[in-house]
């Protein structure tokens, strides 16, 4: 395949900065695969889980070429990186899937007992050689499906148009290749793109990484919630571990989200959902936390569906839940309080994001950045959160006694109340 080589220019420097880490990173993979398949062989016996449906998987021999193929790309990814942190990040995650999936292994080590068909030429040569260094160990995470999407979301945007469908559909079969090769069990797929998705979202391409500044929080309200999250994340792990059907875990994704969320509000901050200024996220968040904004707007829902989706604070300004996209057409400008909630897609007003934990005391430098937005919005404008009753009606308060439309915060609460909405204001919000 052809790198877009206009537009990704390749550094001398970072080639050979790269293929220094190769150097490493090739033997250390080696090494801790190859010690978790041996620590694994030396058990009385190792688990296998598997569905029954599996049994109907067919041996597509061939298919070894796209599962070995990732070993190519794994080098290429390295060395077609823009810059020093791009690279970093890159390797980052590589070493993160890697050091997580080889602490599983060797915790939790699974098995698959399938004997493979015999296979000739190529594909019975690359199986060999596959069959030198690894035995049936080393299941659940797949790292093959973790390293699949690292790669694929490292490399899909450097290519010309045309070819970026044949490495979707490229990608796609390295991905089936675990189950064709029957190399993997169905429960290391989604559990191998859990590890990928996390790596991704660990060391994001750009913006600051989730644990960049991080500073525990002296917040009693984000304690608490710290406290919640954290306990229910526990709970659904530990229930992971209590055996019963396959599908239990599945039970990992939730959790993960949960831990992580509690993760924001202990010092984490907003930018664990990797939110941009559009409303959109990163790839890793949306999915990481798609669970968890199931549930967000369920809740949304239950609380708001009696009232309307917004109230008139001012000429041309109001207050309401997070918009549905049908919604969005009356107003020119949204700015958006909320770091869980994604906007809707195609849509023509204007919509600034400004993030927030919900429930926590507000990032000052957040809540002035939008107060600045207020003043220079287009009308009419729309002030939402998720529920529409605290980050976006704080906003609003300090908009009011900032623009002259209220003497003091608590006017500014008055005049907010007067529209019914049961609004929930920071103490501090002046």
């Amino acid at each position: 395949m052809q790198l877009k080589s206009e537009v990704h220019k390749t550094d001398p420097v970072l080639v050979k900065r790269g293929v220094l880490w190769l150097l490493l990173l090739a033997p250390l993979f080696y090494a801790t695969y190859g010690l978790a398949n041996w620590l694994a062989s030396q058990r009385i016996a190792v688990p296998e889980i598997v569905f029954d449906w599996e049994q109907q998987i067919p041996f597509w021999g061939w298919t070894i070429l796209p599962y070995w193929s990732l070993n190519l790309f794994y080098a290429v990814a390295v060395l077609v990186s823009t810059s020093k942190q791009e690279q970093n990040r890159l390797i980052g995650r590589y070493l993160t899937a890697q050091f997580i999936a080889f602490v599983c292994f060797i915790a939790f080590p699974l098995t698959i007992t399938w004997t493979k068909p015999v296979t000739t030429g190529l594909s019975g040569w690359l199986f060999t050689m596959l069959g030198n260094f690894d035995q049936p160990f080393n299941q659940a995470p797949s790292l093959h499906i973790a390293l699949a999407i690292i790669i694929w979301e490292h490399l899909h945007d450097r290519l010309p148009a045309p070819w970026r469908m044949i490495w979707h559909g490229w990608c796609l079969l390295i991905a089936l290749s675990v189950l064709t090769t029957w190399q993997h069990h169905f429960i290391d797929v989604p559990a191998g793109a859990l590890l990928g998705l996390f790596a991704l979202w660990l060391f994001p391409r750009e913006g600051d990484a989730p644990w960049q500044n991080y500073r525990f929080t002296r917040d009693p309200k984000s304690r608490k919630f710290m406290r919640i999250y954290g306990a229910a994340g526990l709970a659904l792990l530990a229930l992971t571990f209590t055996g019963g059907h396959p599908a239990i875990l599945l039970l990992l994704w939730p959790a993960l989200a949960l831990l992580m969320l509690s993760f924001g509000y202990s010092g984490g901050g907003a930018k664990i959902f990797q939110k941009r200024p559009d409303g959109s996220v990163s790839l890793a968040s949306f999915w990481l936390f798609l669970p968890l904004r199931i549930f967000f707007r369920l809740n949304r829902i239950a609380w708001t569906w009696r009232e309307p989706s917004a109230v008139k604070i001012t000429e041309n300004l109001y207050l309401g839940r997070f918009s549905k996209r049908s919604e969005t057409q009356n107003y020119a400008c949204i700015i958006d309080m909320t770091a869980e909630c994604i906007a809707p897609r195609h849509i023509k007003s204007h919509w600034q994001a400004f993030p927030l934990m919900d429930l926590a005391k507000p990032e000052p430098a957040t809540m002035q950045a939008a107060v600045t937005a207020m003043h220079n919005a287009p009308r009419p404008t729309l002030i939402c959160c998720a529920l529409g009753y605290q980050r976006s009606a704080n906003l609003i308060a300090r908009w009011l006694v900032e623009s002259g439309h209220a003497a003091d915060s608590q006017q500014a609460e008055e005049l907010i109340r007067k529209t019914g909405r049961p609004v929930r204001l920071y103490p501090d919000h002046q």
